[in-house]
């Protein structure tokens, strides 16, 4: 962090949550942050609004980041201009939002987003300047404009309440969040139990800032958590679905389901793992934490990860207990309880977290393949090899591995090795032609189904 001028105050004097009487300014050169580190559509549109006589500043997450050296993946602004006086001076821009109406700028496939400051409400329930909540408290409706003071104190955290001014390239400090970035401390403007109730989605937030950012949730920040998990089951689940993903697919996946784990919210999130979560030592425990583990390393090395995936794994052994469910009670054969099972477990999901089809329809097809690499012998594993999805139900496969029971690891890592042979181009002839046998059911066998019954010859020549 660079050094800044921070008027009278020193580190060791309290640090209140509230916002300050007069903000803190820090002029250009007191600060690390330069015009050459904001994105190009971000600058166009802080210029034009300040030529068009509107305030207008960089805001929140993109500051903040800046501060502390990270490059932001989105630059949002904040301005005095009302959603519609924004959209008269952008005819690439859109209007969005119900609970909060918001003006989008598009780049080609950027969006600069664009606020106006948000006011404090009135207590007149028929006042235009009236926030709707619900009975829980939660803000349904919240377009309600002010000052840029007002609209600081509306920040969730007081590292978020920071704002660069183009028209002169200072920084603006509401609540003493630059000293919270230099001593680690995440803090809350405003009461956390009340800011939660109108937002639960705050509580995800104050967990993957912690991790992202380094640092220590206030005890005030973090001791309400526990007692407010269950509000999420208040959220949308298209919005919880991404924030699923902002928690595992940037790189702090482990973390952020440890923390998550043990502030009871990553079973709001996944319910059919809460009895999992229990008994870290045993194989599904360990197979959601290296799945994360693993999802970390591809994306510091800046592989690709898929979504598809991370679920495939994420929900694997509700898989497998609706599976064993189906085949005892009503005595399908696997190939049809899988995709029996399959269905009910994301069904059961999606009204959490709303997986779309596009992610949850690969996942099927990974868990499918896993009966397919088991089986797989002569031509069809090279048709295996050709399969889109291989590569995915490989991986799937070495996860499975490597977090078995131990009943299980011999049998999957013969089967791991088995393919991995197999990519790497084992010779013809040879034991690998044919996968290795998988272990039979107490039945002494496994009972095929109407996909897997052997076709009668038809020596109809007239046949299709």
């Amino acid at each position: 962090m660079a050094k800044r001028a921070l008027g009278n105050t020193t580190p060791e004097q309290p640090l209140p949550a509230n916002i300050l009487a007069q903000p803190l300014v820090i002029p250009r050169d007191q600060h690390p942050i330069s015009r050459k580190d904001i994105a190009e559509p971000a600058l166009k549109v802080l210029y034009r609004l300040n030529k068009a006589g509107y305030d207008a500043y960089l805001v929140g997450g993109c500051v903040r980041d800046l501060l502390l050296g990270i490059q932001p993946k989105d630059f949002d602004v904040a301005t005095n201009a009302h959603p519609e006086q924004v959209k008269k001076l952008f005819r690439n821009c859109r209007l969005v939002g119900r609970r909060f109406r918001l003006a989008h700028i598009m780049f080609g496939r950027e969006i600069i987003e664009v606020a106006t400051f948000r006011g404090h409400h009135d207590d007149d329930q028929d006042s235009a300047n009236h926030a709707k909540s619900d009975a829980k408290g939660m803000l349904v409706r919240d377009n309600v404009y002010g000052s840029i003071e007002e609209d600081a104190q509306r920040r969730d955290f007081t590292v978020n309440a920071l704002y660069y001014n183009i028209a002169d390239f200072a920084i603006y400090d509401f609540a003493n969040g630059v000293r919270d970035i230099d001593n680690g401390v995440l803090r809350m403007i405003g009461d956390p139990e009340t800011r939660y109730r109108e937002d639960p989605v705050r509580m995800l937030r104050a967990i993957r800032f912690a991790t992202k950012l380094s640092m220590r949730m206030d005890e005030s920040v973090a001791t309400p958590i526990r007692q407010h998990a269950q509000l999420l089951q208040n959220i949308p689940p298209a919005r919880l679905f991404e924030e699923c993903l902002k928690l595992f697919t940037a790189g702090k996946a482990l973390a952020n389901f440890e923390l998550l784990s043990d502030y009871h919210l990553f079973q709001q999130l996944f319910p059919m793992l809460k009895s999992y979560l229990q008994t870290p030592e045993e194989a599904p425990y360990q197979m959601l934490r290296q799945t994360f583990s693993d999802t970390d390393a591809r994306i510091n090395k800046g592989m690709s990860i898929t979504p598809a995936y991370l679920f495939a794994a994420l929900l694997w052994w509700p898989l497998q207990a609706r599976m064993e469910q189906l085949m005892f009670e009503s005595g399908l054969p696997a190939f049809d309880a899988m995709n029996v099972a399959a269905a009910d477990v994301i069904g059961r999901q999606v009204q959490t977290v709303a997986v779309p089809k596009r992610f949850t329809i690969p996942a099927r097809e990974i868990w499918q393949l896993q009966q397919r690499l088991e089986r797989a012998k002569g031509k069809r594993v090279q048709t295996l090899l050709g399969h889109p999805k291989f590569r995915a139900a490989y991986d799937f496969l070495v996860l499975r591995a490597a977090t078995a029971t131990p009943l299980e690891r011999k049998q999957l890592n013969e089967l791991a090795s088995f393919w991995t042979k197999q990519q790497q181009g084992a010779p013809a002839g040879s034991s690998s032609d044919s996968a290795p046998a998988k272990r039979r059911g107490r039945r002494g066998g496994r009972r095929r189904s109407n996909h897997q019954r052997p076709r009668r010859r038809n020596n109809d020549s007239s046949a299709s």
